[in-house]
């Protein structure tokens, strides 16, 4: 077995997890702080204002990240709970039910911080075009996620039914990014690519790769501690959590629960 492999294989023992999240989380989330605040501050104050926009395209800084990664993470909610349902490994479901809260909590900022660019440009604070109307219905399929895992007791059975509606409900990522190329509406067309070709200025797009850096290693660090809460709660009354609790340990060694 390659090394690997292996690793992926004592990844899904719940105490390595938990070992694991406990050692990366922290760095996730202060290389994730420090790329966004370099990210702010070259667009507060480094990069020049729009000649059409003014000012108020900064708020792009926010907008665009927060928005693909609403999508980027809903998509691997959906990808983690194939897996789950198909192999049953229980951190899969523990990983794809985590991505919930900050998908969710991505695409509300994704909404408020579009209406909020929304005013000065379009006149109105909402249009229900369909680039913002399906980023909506994005945010009702986070919360139906998290919702119908919360309803059902038993943890396992909760996070293969939520996971099912995540698989149903990827279908609408497609839809979401060429909602603009498809039908005409305020929203304008894609004119940012990190990889092609791009309608933004260089000297305007060396914040947004930060803003995009910082908000992945934010997220990596959000899943993780989630997920390690998470694991925590299915696995209480095993000998290492007592240990991570710092309580006395129960005799007969550390249970090696599998994934």
């Amino acid at each position: 077995m390659s090394p690997l492999i292996r690793w992926f294989h004592q990844l899904g023992s719940p105490p390595y997890f938990d070992r694991f999240a406990a050692r990366w989380t922290p760095w996730a989330w202060l290389l994730g702080l420090l790329a966004m605040l370099v990210g702010t501050y070259g667009a507060l104050f480094a990069v020049p204002a729009d000649y059409q926009q003014g000012d108020s395209f900064r708020i792009l800084y926010i907008h665009v990240p927060a928005a693909w990664m609403s999508m980027a993470v809903f998509g691997l909610m959906a990808f983690y709970s194939a897996i789950a349902l198909i192999w049953r490994i229980k951190l899969c479901e523990i990983l794809a039910m985590a991505c919930a809260p900050t998908g969710a909590a991505f695409t509300f900022v994704t909404l408020a911080t579009g209406s909020i660019w929304g005013k000065p440009m379009w006149g109105t604070w909402w249009d229900w075009d369909p680039r913002l109307t399906t980023e909506l219905i994005l945010l009702f399929l986070y919360l139906g996620v998290m919702g119908l895992y919360a309803a059902i007791d038993d943890r396992r059975n909760a996070a293969r039914a939520a996971g099912l509606l995540a698989i149903v409900g990827v279908a609408l990522l497609p839809v979401i990014r060429w909602s603009v190329v498809w039908w005409n509406s305020l929203h304008q067309g894609q004119t940012i690519s990190l990889f092609g070709k791009s309608h933004m200025d260089p000297s305007m797009l060396w914040p947004l790769v930060w803003m995009i850096m910082g908000t992945k290693l934010w997220f990596v660090g959000s899943l993780l501690a989630r997920a390690r809460a998470d694991n925590l709660r299915r696995e209480a009354g095993k000998d290492w959590v007592a240990r991570v609790a710092g309580s006395p340990a129960k005799a007969g060694g550390v249970a090696e629960a599998s994934p």
